[in-house]
Formats: C-alpha cells, sequence, structure tokens
C-alpha cells in the first residue's frame, strides 16, 4: 500500500469557486480530516501552496521526515496539494514541510485550516474531529430578535486568560469558565460577551492578535469541544457570544502563514502594503482571490461550527488606509491618487455580504478609529456593510473630560455633549475596552479625579451616562466593579475587591443598569436613531448638568435623565418635560448608599404646568452630587 493514496474532496466547481475567490467553506475541504477511503481508517490532508515542488507531511508517524507521506498537486493549476494518509487519525500531530521553487527555499508550516493546535510555545497541528452535540437550539431559533439593531446590546469584554486564575495562576479551562463566567455574566445582567481573540497564537502578551491558527481555538484552555460547551452553556442562558477577528495582519513565525510556500502567499507582495510597521507583522493580499477566499471561509467558519453571533473586527482603519501608520514615501496612492486601499474595501465589502448573506440573524461590528464614512451602512447603499461601529471619538473625549477636577468641567461640557452632533451617523457601540486600561493609562476609577468617595461616584456616573447615551454598550472586565489597578494579562482580576462596598456598589450600579436598560425599551428601540434622542438642556455649564431624554416606539415609555457632574447638588432643580400632570417615577439614582452613595434623595416633584425649557411642564428634581438620575 502507497503511503500517500490519490483522493480529493474537491469537485470542479469548487476548484472554480477557489480560483475566483467565491468559495467560502474551504475549511470542510482543505486542512487535515479524519474519513475512510475504501474501508480503510485515515486522514485527508490538502494545502494551499502553488509555488511548491513537493510538499509532505511530517510528523510523529513518520519521525518528522520529509519525503515519507508526500501530497500530490492538482492538475488543474489551483496549487492545491492533497493526498490520503492511511492509519493516522485523531490527534496526531503534524506540519507540512514544503519545498518550494522559489530559490530552492524550505519551510515547515502549521496547517492553515488546523482545527486543533498543539500548546504553545509548541507550534504543530494536530488532527481533529470535534464531535459535540450543541443544546442551544432555542436560542438559534430566536436569536435573530436578541441580535437586531433594535435589541439591547450591552457587552462584557472578557480576556480568557486573565478574568480570572487558580489557585496556583494556572488557565481556567473552557468547562470551568463554562460555569464560572456563565454564572457571573448572567448575574450582572450583560446581553452578550465579547471575547478577545480565542484563535491559536504563539505569543501570550499579544493578547491573542497576533493569530496562526486561525480555525483553531487556543488550546491554552483545553480541547476544541470545550470552546463550543463553553459558547453553548452562554448560549443556554440567554447570553449572546461576539468573537474578536484578525483579518488585518498575522505574525512572521516561522511556522505561521507569511512566507508559507516559499513566496508571498497570504501577505502583500510590496513591503509598503504587506508589513505592518507598528505591529511587525504582515498584512494579507486582500487583491488575491484566495486569500479572500480564506478570509472569508474563516468568518463563517465561526458562526457555523461554533454558532458566534457576531464579529467584531479588529483594527478596520488600518486595513482601508495605505498610509496608515507609515511617513511620506513608505506608501504608494491607488489609482485614484489618494490613500484609500480600495483591495481591502472591497474586501470588506465581500466579507460582510457574504456573513449577512448566510448568517442575517447575527451582528459584525466594526473598530475604526477614524472619521472613514459609511462603516456601518449597508453595501447596496455604498457603505462599507458593518452592523456596527465603535464610537472611538465619544470614548476618547468622554474619559478626557471625567478625568478634570469638577471645578473645571462647566469649560469643557461640549466634550459630553459634541458627541450628539455624530452620533446617528453610524450605528455606534460605545467601548471602554481593554485598550483603555493599559500602558499606563490607569484603570478607569484611577482615571477619575478627586478622593475615593469622589472616584467611585465619578465612575457610577460616567457609567450612568454610557448607558443612557444612544448606542449599544461594552465595558471590559474588571470596570464593573472598578479594578483599581491597570488590567495585567498575567494574572487575574483583582476580585478580592469585591468585598469592599465601593467596589460592589459599582458592581451593583452595573447590574442595576443592565436591568434597567434591558427592562426600559426607550433606551434601545431606538438606540440608532435621532427619533430616539432629545435634549433637554445641554446649555447649563455654569452647573455642570445634562439633562436629556430617550425614547422608543411608544411616547409613554420616554425616559428622563439628569447628570450632576460636579459635587454640589442641585437641589430644586427645575427641568421642562413634555408631559401634562402626574407623579415621575425613579428609576435609577446613582448616589443610593447600595451603590456607596451619599443616598441623597432626588425628591422628583409631581409634573406642573409651569413652562421651562420650551416646554408647557416642568418638574423639580435634586440632583445629588456626582450622579446620574432617570426617571420616567
Amino acid at each position: 500500500m502507497p503511503n500517500v493514496i490519490v483522493h480529493s474532496l474537491f469537485s470542479d466547481f469548487d476548484i472554480d469557486l477557489f480560483k475566483s475567490g467565491k468559495h467560502f467553506k474551504l475549511y470542510e475541504k482543505l486542512g487535515s480530516h479524519p474519513i475512510v477511503v475504501n474501508g480503510i481508517n485515515g486522514t485527508y490532508f490538502a494545502v494551499w501552496a502553488p509555488t511548491a515542488r513537493s510538499v509532505s507531511v511530517i510528523g510523529n508517524f513518520n519521525g518528522w521526515e520529509a519525503h515519507e507521506h508526500e501530497l500530490n498537486v492538482r492538475w488543474d493549476s489551483s496549487g492545491i496539494w492533497e493526498g490520503f494518509i492511511p492509519n493516522i487519525g485523531v490527534g496526531e500531530i503534524y506540519k507540512y514541510k514544503i519545498f518550494s521553487n522559489n530559490h530552492g527555499a524550505v519551510t515547515e508550516k502549521a496547517d492553515p485550516f488546523a482545527r486543533y493546535c498543539e500548546h504553545p510555545p509548541k507550534t504543530a497541528s494536530v488532527i481533529w474531529d470535534a464531535d459535540y452535540k450543541w443544546k442551544d437550539k432555542k436560542w438559534m431559533e430566536t436569536r435573530a430578535a436578541k441580535n437586531a439593531l433594535d435589541a439591547p446590546f450591552s457587552v462584557y469584554e472578557v480576556h480568557l486568560g486573565s478574568w480570572k486564575r487558580g489557585k496556583e495562576n494556572n488557565f481556567l479551562t473552557y468547562e470551568a469558565l463554562a460555569k464560572d463566567l456563565v454564572s457571573y455574566v448572567k448575574e450582572m445582567g450583560f446581553t452578550h460577551v465579547e471575547f478577545m481573540p480565542i484563535m491559536e497564537y504563539p505569543y501570550d502578551p499579544s493578547w491573542g492578535y497576533q493569530l496562526t491558527g486561525y480555525f483553531a481555538p487556543t488550546s491554552r484552555f483545553g480541547e476544541p469541544e470545550g470552546f463550543k460547551l463553553l459558547v453553548d452553556k452562554l448560549h443556554q442562558n440567554d447570553i449572546g457570544v461576539i468573537l474578536d477577528w484578525v483579518p488585518s495582519h498575522f505574525p512572521e513565525d516561522a511556522h505561521g502563514l507569511g512566507f508559507f510556500d516559499g513566496s508571498h502567499l497570504y501577505e502583500h507582495p510590496d513591503r509598503r502594503r504587506g508589513y505592518h510597521p507598528d505591529w511587525k507583522s504582515l498584512i494579507f493580499n486582500y487583491g488575491r482571490n484566495e486569500v479572500r477566499a480564506f478570509l472569508i471561509s474563516n468568518a463563517l467558519f465561526w458562526l457555523d461550527n461554533y454558532h458566534a453571533d457576531a464579529l467584531r473586527v479588529d483594527a478596520v482603519a488600518s486595513m482601508l488606509y495605505l498610509d496608515y501608520s507609515r511617513e511620506e514615501g513608505e506608501w504608494e496612492p491607488n489609482m485614484y491618487g489618494n490613500n484609500e486601499n480600495l483591495e481591502a474595501m472591497s474586501f470588506i465589502r465581500e466579507f460582510n455580504e457574504a456573513v449577512y448573506g448566510n448568517f442575517p440573524d447575527v451582528q459584525t461590528i466594526a473598530e475604526e478609529s477614524t472619521a472613514f464614512t459609511g462603516v456601518s451602512k449597508p453595501v447596496h447603499l455604498g457603505g462599507l456593510g458593518f452592523g456596527m461601529k465603535w464610537m472611538m471619538g465619544w470614548m476618547h473625549d468622554t474619559l478626557e473630560y471625567f478625568k478634570k477636577e469638577p471645578v473645571y468641567r462647566k469649560h469643557h461640557q461640549n466634550d459630553l455633549t459634541f458627541s450628539m452632533t455624530y452620533a446617528f451617523t453610524e450605528n455606534f457601540m460605545l467601548p471602554f475596552s481593554h485598550d483603555e486600561v493599559v500602558y499606563g493609562k490607569q484603570s478607569l476609577v484611577y482615571r477619575m479625579p478627586g478622593d475615593e468617595w469622589q472616584r467611585f461616584a465619578n465612575l457610577r456616573t460616567l457609567f450612568g451616562y454610557m448607558f443612557t447615551h444612544p448606542g449599544a454598550n461594552l465595558i471590559f472586565m474588571g470596570g464593573e466593579f472598578g479594578q483599581t489597578s491597570e488590567w495585567n494579562f498575567q494574572q487575574s482580576l483583582e476580585w478580592h475587591l469585591t468585598q469592599y462596598d465601593f467596589h460592589s456598589g459599582v458592581q451593583e450600579l452595573i447590574k442595576d443598569l443592565n436591568q434597567t436598560y434591558r427592562s426600559y425599551p426607550a433606551l434601545y428601540e431606538k438606540q440608532f436613531s435621532p427619533e430616539g434622542f432629545q435634549w433637554i438642556d445641554y446649555g447649563d455649564h455654569e452647573n455642570s448638568v445634562l439633562t436629556y431624554i430617550r425614547k422608543g416606539n411608544n411616547p409613554k415609555n420616554d425616559i428622563y435623565i439628569a447628570l450632576n457632574l460636579t459635587p454640589a447638588p442641585r437641589e430644586n432643580y427645575r427641568i421642562g418635560v413634555p408631559k401634562k400632570s402626574g407623579q415621575p417615577k425613579e428609576i435609577l439614582n446613582s448616589d443610593s448608599k447600595k451603590y456607596g452613595g451619599s443616598g441623597m434623595s432626588s425628591n422628583i416633584s409631581k409634573i406642573g404646568k409651569k413652562a421651562w425649557h420650551g416646554y408647557a411642564n416642568s418638574v423639580e428634581i435634586t440632583i445629588p452630587p456626582l450622579s446620574i438620575v432617570i426617571f420616567q
């Protein structure tokens, strides 16, 4: 019996789709697949390496010797090498040894389509066939409503390696996280979890943003079935799953995608477009059909095989601009003489069309930090086609405002109000992400001014403002209980802090804000529409007070918000309201003692006929120091 039996999973149609960049289920064909051929158990291998002279599968089963198991090149100029190797199966480790036609280059590469990888720092691929029976049918049948743009999106961003660790600072397994993390997120009331990249990556300090195993959940926390269990348990508890996805760049590690077959196969051959100076990494060649098919297949893989509900696409700005982080002379303009990466833009549009075409009940979310227009506008209307975009300008302006001493805030109120001039130009998600609590920026609570009481009062007000501002919300882990240290990926969050009143108070506030957000449709039904927001008064700079209304489909559900951004309480503060009569109901007061506040009551009066703020009616309210009051 030959060492490698001629066999193929590809049809001629598959090859045509692959060459044209339209095959979006390549994971069913390329990679390693345990199968039975002529009654013999074994594994089928297929890898794209068009510049190769020969390709061998190497592993423990052949002493890592090349030429023992040489794959066969297809006759159709697809560049695919394939073959069936008898009597090896699940659990075997392997790589591809590639002898190139390009100046005799020789590479040893992990499988780009491997479903499982060795635990770093080991770098081999593992033959795998995850057998898992999903139990999230109810969620999958109803998630279109849960993931809709008029549904609440309150996201808890998590780095699995540092959310919580074992007694010896060891990683929790996927199975342990399926208990601890799921119960915590459910208790806190978040609607979705966003995982920083869980695809295999070699270098822990990259936090997962330098991928080598695009189709494999990292082995740091266990086997692929374990990650499926984690997603399944989240779904069973009515919690959606967002995955960070990184199509913008990849590392130069020897076993990775770079210089794969002795040529610039996945990366752009022009260093000005194929190398990222900030991250010392390689950039995909978005104009190459097979590379586009690889990336879009990867996106659909996580939605298909792992039931992900959304993909948050990392570093979109770096993809859109040819001059991103480059000086003059380090980049070349496009055919129109400007700095837009037309191939990347075309790829992004095709990616979004493929995602929504195949999974209309999910979302794509862009981390895009520039003023590029139409990021969350549908492709058929000229946009990039994302469902949402991170509102980086709001995040920056808001944190700049809150770090100022209250005595100076009256001169900077525009920092808070400016966002409303562009809030509805995109479908915005408001992010306080991991990037805001690293590299000397300090934790959120330590960016607040004043003594300990004021720091926490400011933090509670900040979160209240976030939840009542139009848009979806995202909080990075630790922020929800006021972690005092910067985030450290090498250790657990400081869970011991929750025994102290100020920290547990912030935690209670986040629970109640999540409950409020989910319970009052005015806060989410029109969160991306100008019809969902109305200022009462944004001009009271002297008192540093903001008042506004959030609106849903039914005017009876309107919510009123008052923010006091100084330590001085505002008593008998008059607010204009469109209602005619009745007693407003306090929904939330961030100065409540249960949150660590002073316990000052809002003392909302009955609606009276005294005209104020352009309305025929008004109420008087006490706005406690450094607080937000929400009422209906």
